[in-house]
C-alpha cells in the first residue's frame, strides 16, 4: 500500500499512473490537494499524473527520485531504508567553520558522490569542517552547475541519486565534517519544469531575471511556500545535511507580512531543536542589508550568515589592478578592502557606478561571523570568460597573499575546490540542455556576452560542449608539482594557525583595526595579538612592529624581521604574533 498526493488546485480531474496502471484520485480538498491509495504500489514504483484530459503523464513536483531524468516518470523512494551510521553526530558551530565549496561533477574524475567520498580524508586532513555542495536537485542533461533544477525533491541521478548522497553525507560525518547543500528557490530551470501545469508556482505579479517570480505572496502562495519549506526540511531531515546555502535571495519577491526567509528560519530552528543538532542557513544576497542575517528578535530574517561579496570584490580589484569590468568598477582602492574587513559592507548607501543608483544600508546589529569570506567561488571563477582562477589572473605570489588575508580575516572562510593547491584547471560555465533551441541560445548568448567586452567569440568555451565540462575537472595528480604542493602546504599552515589562535576566532568587528597606505600599497590588520601585513607595492616595505613580535607565517622566505622592523618585499604577506 502506498499513498500518493499532489497539489493541483485548478484541476477538474486527476489520475495517477503507477507501474503502468491508471487509478482515479480523490479531490481536490479545500487546499487543492488530490490523493490516492494504491494497494499494489511500494517503494520503487514508477508513477506520474494525468491532469484533466491531457494524455501526457507528468512527473510529480515533489518526486523523490527521477532515475530517467526530468522528463521521465517519478519513482517512489523509502527514506527509512538507508542504514545510517551517524547517530549522535553534531556539526561544529558555523563561527569556527572552514567551508569548502564542491561541484560534485568536476570534483573528481568519476564526478559522483562515491568519487567524492574517496577525497574526504584529504579534506579532513586539510582542516575543512564543512563541505558545501553546489545544487543537487535533478536538472536536465548529463552535466551542469545545477542552478537550473526543476525536480527539487529528487537528487541528480548522474551523481548517484538519493542513496549516493546519503552515502556521502554519512561518510562526511564519519570524517568529522558537516555537509551544506546549495538550494535554488528563486526560480525553476527553463527545461523540464512541469510544475506550472499543476498550480501557480510562479506569479505574473512580480518578475526576476529568469521571468515570472516564484509565488511567495500571490493567490496559492501558502502551498508554494509550503513546497519550498518542505524541500528545505527534507535535505536536513531525510539526507542529514547540516544546513543549506540559499541562492540569490535578493531575487525573492515577497510582500507578505511574514517574509519567506523568516518563515524558513523559524521552521529550520524548530527542526534543529527537534533533532537536537545545529542546523544553519547561509544566504547569497546582493542587497547589502543586514536584515537578512539580523536576528528575528530585532525584525531580521534570522538567517545565520551570508556570502560577503564586497570582501571578495574589493580584494580581487586590489590584487588585479587591470580588472575594472562589471561590479569591479566600484572597487580598486585599498580603502575599500580595509572597509570590508572592518564593516563587511563597503557600500552602505552611497552611489554605485556599476548599478547607477544608491546601494546598501548602514551596517549594524550583526558581527563578522554572520558573513562568509572567500577569494574564489563558483560564480567568481565560472562567470569569467575562460573560467580562470585567481592564481591564473593575478599570479602565484598574489594568490598566496589573498589566501593569507582570507584565513586571517574576521569572516567565516570558504575555499573553492582546488583553490588550496592552485589548481591549473579552470572552472568554466557548462550546461547540457536537451532542448536544441535552448542549447543553441545558451551557446550563442555566452559568446555575445563576452564579445561585448572585447573577447574573440571563437575563444569563449561553448557551455553545451562536453569538453568544457571535462576541462573543468580537478587534476589530483598536480601535487607532484612543487608549486602546487607549496600552495597546499601554505593553505594547510594558514588553516592550522587560524584554528589554534583565539584572536582569529573573535567575531566582533570592534576587535579589529586596519591601517593602509594607498600610495605605497601596503595594508596592516591587527586582531588581538595577531598582526597581518601585506605589500603590493613595488618597493620593500619596512614596517615597525613590537620588538617581541614573531613571524608565524610568511608567503616567502625573503621576509625579514629584526629589531622591531619587518622588511616585507613586494607581493608578500606576513603574519606575526605578539606573546
Amino acid at each position: 500500500m502506498y499513498e500518493f498526493s499532489v497539489w493541483a488546485p485548478a484541476a477538474l480531474r486527476l489520475r495517477i499512473s503507477v507501474d503502468g496502471q491508471v487509478h482515479n484520485m480523490h479531490g481536490p480538498d479545500e487546499r487543492g490537494w488530490w490523493s490516492a491509495r494504491v494497494a499494489s504500489a511500494a517503494a520503487g514504483a514508477e508513477y506520474g499524473y494525468l491532469i484533466d484530459e491531457d494524455s501526457k503523464v507528468y512527473p510529480d513536483p515533489r518526486s523523490p527520485w527521477q532515475p530517467a531524468g526530468v522528463h521521465g516518470l517519478s519513482r517512489s523512494y523509502d527514506h527509512g531504508a538507508f542504514n545510517w551510521t551517524d547517530t549522535g553526530w553534531q556539526a561544529g558551530p558555523l563561527s569556527s567553520a572552514i567551508l569548502y565549496e564542491v561541484h560534485i561533477g568536476t570534483f573528481t574524475v568519476e564526478g559522483t558522490f562515491d568519487g567524492a567520498i574517496e577525497r574526504l580524508p584529504y579534506l579532513r586532513d586539510l582542516g575543512i569542517t564543512h563541505i558545501e555542495l553546489m545544487p543537487l536537485a535533478e536538472f536536465p542533461g548529463r552535466f551542469g552547475w545545477g542552478y537550473d533544477g526543476v525536480s527539487l525533491f529528487a537528487v541528480f541521478e548522474a551523481y548517484g541519486g538519493p542513496d549516493g548522497l546519503k552515502r556521502l553525507v554519512d561518510a562526511s560525518h564519519a570524517h568529522g565534517m558537516g555537509v551544506l547543500i546549495d538550494v535554488v528557490y528563486n526560480h525553476f530551470g527553463p527545461v523540464g519544469n512541469y510544475n506550472g501545469v499543476y498550480g501557480p508556482y510562479l506569479t505574473q505579479r512580480h518578475h526576476t531575471p529568469w521571468g515570472s517570480a516564484v509565488n511567495f505572496d500571490d493567490e496559492g502562495s501558502a502551498e508554494v511556500r509550503r513546497f519550498f519549506c518542505d524541500n528545505a526540511l527534507m535535505w536536513m531531515r531525510d539526507y542529514h545535511a547540516d544546513g543549506l546555502r540559499l541562492d540569490a535571495v535578493h531575487e525573492f519577491v515577497d510582500q507578505s507580512d511574514l517574509h519567506f526567509m523568516e518563515q524558513l528560519s523559524i521552521e529550520v530552528e524548530t527542526l534543529s531543536k527537534a533533532q537536537g543538532r545545529p542546523l544553519v542557513l547561509i544566504a547569497e544576497s546582493d542587497s547589502n542589508d543586514t536584515k537578512v542575517v539580523a536576528p528575528r528578535s530585532v525584525n531580521g530574517y534570522g538567517i545565520d550568515a551570508q556570502w560577503s561579496d564586497d570582501f571578495h570584490h574589493s580584494l580581487f580589484a586590489v590584487l588585479h589592478a587591470g580588472e575594472r569590468t562589471g561590479y569591479y568598477g566600484d572597487f580598486g582602492a585599498l580603502g575599500d578592502l580595509a572597509k570590508s574587513l572592518e564593516e563587511a559592507f563597503v557600500y552602505q548607501g552611497q552611489f554605485s557606478e556599476y548599478r547607477q543608483r544608491l546601494h546598501g544600508r548602514t551596517m549594524d546589529r550583526v558581527g563578522a561571523h554572520s558573513f562568509i569570506g572567500y577569494i574564489q567561488n563558483h560564480d567568481q571563477v565560472g562567470n569569467r570568460a575562460l573560467g580562470d582562477r585567481l592564481e591564473h589572473a593575478v599570479g602565484y605570489a598574489r594568490a598566496k597573499v589573498a589566501a593569507g588575508i582570507l584565513m586571517t580575516a574576521p569572516f567565516v572562510p570558504m575555499l573553492f575546490q582546488g583553490e588550496e593547491f592552485a589548481a591549473s584547471t579552470p572552472f568554466q560555465y557548462f550546461a547540457d540542455h536537451d532542448d536544441e533551441e535552448m542549447s543553441r541560445s545558451v551557446s550563442e548568448g555566452r559568446r555575445r556576452e563576452f564579445a561585448a567586452f572585447g573577447w574573440d567569440p571563437e575563444v569563449i568555451p561553448d557551455p553545451e560542449d562536453v569538453s568544457t565540462f571535462e576541462r573543468s575537472k580537478l587534476r589530483w595528480d598536480e601535487f607532484e608539482d612543487a608549486q602546487h604542493a607549496e600552495m597546499l602546504a601554505w593553505y594547510g599552515a594558514l588553516i592550522a594557525f587560524r584554528k589554534r589562535t583565539p584572536a582569529l576566532n573573535v567575531g566582533e568587528f570592534a576587535s579589529l583595526t586596519v591601517a593602509f597606505d594607498e600610495g605605497e600599497q601596503w595594508l596592516r590588520m591587527q586582531r588581538g595579538n595577531v598582526i597581518v601585513l601585506f605589500n603590493l607595492g613595488v618597493e620593500v616595505h619596512a614596517a615597525a612592529v613590537p620588538v617581541d613580535a614573531k613571524v608565524q607565517l610568511a608567503s616567502g622566505n625573503d621576509v625579514v624581521l629584526g629589531e622591531g622592523v619587518l622588511k616585507l618585499p613586494p607581493e608578500r604577506i606576513a603574519i606575526l604574533q605578539v606573546p
